[in-house]
């Protein structure tokens, strides 16, 4: 039952990291809040796609 608990807020820790990480990087970039809102809803896919692109 532990190990499960640990797994729920490893999830959780990173999907809210990813998403703080591509919001900031799309608004840092783009300079619109409604494009880091977007890009904040891919998260890690839009982190990972804007390593690979810049």
């Amino acid at each position: 039952m532990e190990n499960k608990t640990v797994v729920e807020k490893t999830v959780k820790t990173g999907i809210s990291f990813g998403t703080c990480l591509a919001m900031i990087i799309s608004y840092t970039t783009w300079k619109s809040i409604g494009w880091a809102i977007l890009h904040g809803l891919f998260s890690w896919f839009y982190v990972i796609y804007y390593i690979i692109k810049y």
